[in-house]
């Protein structure tokens, strides 16, 4: 489950680049960011090992 949330966190943080740099989106492109952001402080908080 922590890899999932680890990799869920990445294709947000992926996504939220490319949107911000590329399509130049609205908000909900830092919607994923914030959201990505949380997922990766949960992880380390929870401390997950790094696969």
């Amino acid at each position: 489950m922590r890899s999932l949330l680890y990799i869920i966190a990445v294709i947000l943080v992926i996504g939220w680049v490319l949107g911000f740099f590329v399509y130049s989106a609205s908000g909900l492109i830092h919607i994923l960011l914030v959201i990505a952001v949380i997922a990766i402080l949960l992880r380390l908080i929870k401390g997950g090992k790094a696969v």
